[in-house]
């Protein structure tokens, strides 16, 4: 299979033109030996080693594993989205490695990180993200989504857009990484039907549920990033207890009672415009509603966060809190094997064991598509 794979890779290969090709032996000279001094990130399909290139020119090189099939998917399309297009607030790719079993992109280094690491790392970072700060990375986010939205023909669907794959300039302008996930769409086309990956947190409804995916994903997937840069907290912290480990419910909450201010990050020490801070907080609800007719298109949201088009908030509905089915799904299934013990132990009791009597706690909830959802590392 794996022969296959790599037949596959240079079959592609030999059709493309316009990417740079790097040796094994180069990279391995700009990264000191993939040394883990070196090592500045990992995900899920490989690592990610700073570098430095023949040109002195300072890169990022993720490396795939070679085990990895999905990888072997996940490299191709990287190469076949990102290699083709070009945006302030994208990640440049500079080229690849396709040599034996190594499979090695090479990105443009930000020396800022991601904000995963930096603004929601646990207050390891050095970075000073003031108000005018944050309000410049949403909007360069959503400049960079309107681009693969709505420009880019055919369209783009990113598919995990999330705090960790949002990198940070020298100028602490944002750049979208990471189009392993991505497909492209007609504009005559209203939906794809694909399995579901991506990070759960970060996932629209009508995807972790239906695996159906639209550019309007995309959009629930901002609006949670959205409230993320806002408040400066993760979407979710399961250290917190149930009613509060959600951001997105919080929001909610906060919303109904008429004070969506206390969303905002406390360690602005009140430096900020109260009335723009609670527009982005809207519109971040606007992004995540359940329904995706209602929420707006990148381009809307974009419109909305520079202040040329008001909020509507007419027909503002409840989030899509797909956390909600996952925590019933998991009470649910405590409980039934809570119930199996039960009857397993009062079954060992009386000397027999009727299997169709442990038949009904079976949790048919549980075969929802959330089983194949995998978690991309952060």
């Amino acid at each position: 299979m794996l022969m296959l794979l790599r037949k596959m890779v240079e079959i592609y290969f030999s059709d493309i033109e316009n990417v740079n090709r790097y040796t094994y032996k180069e990279l391995k000279i700009a990264t000191e030996g993939f040394s883990p001094a070196n090592k500045i990130g990992e995900g899920g399909f490989g690592s990610v080693y700073k570098g430095k290139l023949r040109n002195d020119t300072l890169a990022a090189i993720k490396v795939l594993s070679a085990e990895s099939r999905q990888g072997v998917k996940e490299f191709l399309t990287e190469i076949k989205v990102i290699s083709s297009i070009e945006h302030e607030n994208l990640v440049k790719l500079y080229g690849c490695c396709v040599e034996g079993n190594h499979r090695i992109l090479v990105y443009e280094y930000h020396e800022n990180n991601s904000l995963a690491q930096t603004l929601l790392g646990g207050g390891h970072s050095s970075i000073q993200f003031s108000w005018d700060v944050r309000r410049n990375i949403c909007i360069g986010v959503a400049r960079g989504l309107a681009f693969l939205h709505d420009v880019v023909q055919p369209h783009i669907i990113h598919r995990d857009i999330k705090a960790s794959n949002i990198l940070l300039d020298k100028s602490l302008q944002p750049k979208i990484s990471d189009f392993g996930l991505a497909k492209l769409i007609a504009a005559n086309l209203t939906h794809i039907s694909t399995l579901v990956a991506g990070t759960a947190g970060y996932l629209a409804p009508e995807y972790a549920i239906r695996s159906q995916v639209t550019r309007k994903s995309d959009v629930y997937s901002f609006g949670v990033l959205l409230l993320e840069i806002v408040s400066g907290k993760c979407n979710t912290n399961r250290r917190l207890p149930v009613g509060e480990r959600y951001l997105l419910a919080n929001a909610w909450d906060l919303y109904e009672k008429g004070e969506t201010e206390s969303l905002v990050d406390v360690f602005l020490d009140g430096e900020f415009d109260v009335e723009e801070a609670i527009r982005f907080c809207k519109i971040g609800l606007l992004c995540t509603q359940d329904s995706l007719q209602l929420r707006p298109s990148m381009s809307e949201v974009l419109d909305m966060l520079i202040g040329e088009t008001d909020v509507n908030e007419e027909k503002m509905a409840k989030p899509g809190l797909v956390f909600e089915i996952i925590e019933a799904k998991e009470r649910r299934k405590q409980k039934g094997t809570a119930e199996v013990e039960n009857a397993s132990s009062s079954l060992v009791g009386s000397g027999r064991q009727d299997d169709s009597s442990l038949s009904g706690i079976a949790d048919s909830f549980a075969t929802m598509t959330f089983t194949s959802i995998y978690d991309r590392s952060n």
